[in-house]
């Protein structure tokens, strides 16, 4: 098995380094290549020896996201890419520009295991979590493709990332890394559909990342029947767990609420939720279910989505409509590895 570099922290490298004999300057040049340039290809790394080269090619590798399809909006110019990792398996990810800069919305693991009814990334079935060279890799591929730099993360990609938190917190430190990409977590978001105990461990961390969390009902009874994962962290948890994420962090949570027609889009379910987030300090982002043909789910009417948001508001709810990007493209994730893996096109 050859050694994964691009998915050590810089003091794990430094160790590796120190075990092949290097001088400390080669530490620092290795992890500029990887992760302020994103280049993968040990050969191209034209400042070390071609002895020290030869070996890392031999004994080492940085997993890489090759572009397998990539699609542009005709509407707003937002790019989704279909990427083949290094075993053959497919992650999506969203570059979209707004007027402060570019977003990328990266996934984390191949598939995911949280069986959210409405969502399509858990169709094709969870396969493996994503390496910290992986994740990071999405935005590396995305940037030398379209030749940006982009400036903000968000962690809503296929998979649960607190599932896959080890990696994660690896991917989280080599991204802020200044000798690296740079990125101020302040400017990284991380969406969970309320994995507790993964909440409680991040919120002592205090690494200033704002956490969404997917909550899509007001109660456990319609939850449980949607979200799975609420028959072992139910809403009091996942909310109380909220509530000491922001007293410890002084970061406000927000959270995203899929509005299912039928199902929790009613004038007195708005009511149930605003009652719910009293005095949470949250903001919670309206989301009209996206259409996915393996659901029942029907689309919602602009007009249910508009007064299931002002009746937040009208309870004091910071609450607002997920503007729709990429809407000509499946830019909703999870569509396209699924579609790849059964052989259609978009």
């Amino acid at each position: 098995m050859k050694t994964d570099l691009m998915s050590m922290t810089p003091q794990m490298l430094a160790s590796f380094c120190d075990g092949l004999a290097l001088p400390k300057f080669r530490t620092a040049q290795i992890y500029a290549w990887m992760h302020k340039f994103g280049v993968h290809d040990f050969s191209a790394m034209s400042n070390l020896p071609k002895a020290l080269r030869s070996r890392l090619e031999e004994s080492c590798f940085t997993p890489y996201c090759q572009i397998e399809d990539k699609y542009v909006s005709r509407l707003d110019g937002t790019v989704k890419y279909l990427f083949r990792l290094y075993d053959g398996e497919y992650v999506e990810t969203v570059v979209m520009h707004y007027k402060y800069g570019y977003t990328i919305c990266v996934s984390s693991q191949v598939g995911c295991k949280m069986g959210c009814k409405f969502c399509a990334s858990t169709l094709a079935g969870y396969k493996r979590n994503l390496l910290p060279g992986e994740i990071e890799g999405q935005i590396h591929a995305a940037q030398n493709d379209l030749g940006v730099r982009i400036s903000h993360i968000v962690m809503m990609g296929i998979g649960e990332p607190l599932d896959n938190y080890e990696n994660v917190l690896t991917f989280l430190e080599n991204v802020h890394d200044p000798n690296g990409l740079g990125i101020s977590h302040r400017n990284i978001t991380i969406s969970t559909c309320g994995l507790v105990d993964k909440i409680l461990d991040l919120a002592s961390r205090k690494l200033q990342i704002t956490l969404t969390v997917s909550l899509h009902a007001a109660d456990n009874e319609t939850r449980n029947t949607i979200m799975p994962v609420n028959r072992k962290w139910p809403i009091e948890q996942v909310l109380d767990a909220c509530r000491k994420y922001y007293r410890t962090t002084s970061r406000r949570v927000s959270f995203e609420y899929t509005l299912i027609c039928g199902v929790n889009d009613s004038p007195a379910y708005a009511g149930k939720l605003a009652k719910l987030l009293q005095n949470m300090h949250a903001h919670v982002n309206l989301i009209p279910v996206n259409y996915v043909k393996e659901n029942k789910f029907g689309q919602i009417h602009e007009e249910t989505v508009k007064m299931f948001c002002q009746i937040l508001q009208k309870h004091n709810i910071n609450a607002t409509i997920r503007r729709t990007l990429g809407a000509d493209i499946n830019a909703s994730c999870g569509q396209l590895r699924r579609m790849k893996n059964r052989g259609e096109q978009l």
